[in-house]
């Protein structure tokens, strides 16, 4: 679950000034609709791209091992709450907001806010790049993430 969580952290979010928290609207333009990779502090990898509506699909390697899942989260998983990213996840005991920080002009670090050690690098990636997926595999991420 805060893998899960530590992924959507960068997936909402925008870069101003490097090494400074960016604001909720930053994020706002600077991910919506782009594709990005991502690597996390756990070994968990793979590709990701949120949508207008707040939701988000893309794909899981957890801990760099086993096979790569595809999956989706429903519209409004990623939304504003004043000037910060939150995530609404269903049948967790906690909906998490994101501490989201610039570390170069195409990329960010994403964290849990309060929990700098469970975060996610993510750097945007060139188009035409494609989310592979499998039908028959394809399970939300909430569900994913835990097998």
């Amino acid at each position: 679950m805060v893998r899960e969580i530590a992924v959507l952290v960068g997936l909402a979010s925008a870069l101003p000034a490097m090494g400074a928290e960016l604001t909720a609207s930053e994020a706002r333009h600077f991910v919506t609709g782009k594709l990005f990779s991502y690597n996390c502090y756990d070994g968990t990898r793979g590709l990701a791209r949120v949508h207008p509506d707040g939701s988000v699909e893309g794909s899981m390697q957890v801990r760099a091992t086993g096979p790569t899942r595809y999956g989706t989260m429903p519209a409004a998983t990623l939304h504003v709450e004043g000037e910060r990213v939150c995530a609404y996840l269903t049948n967790s005991i906690i909906q998490p907001c994101f501490y989201l920080e610039r570390t170069n002009a195409e990329s960010f670090r994403g964290s849990i806010s309060g929990l700098s050690f469970a975060y996610c690098d993510f750097t945007l990636q060139e188009e035409p790049a494609h989310v592979v997926h499998s039908p028959r595999h394809q399970r939300r991420l909430s569900q994913t993430a835990d097998k």
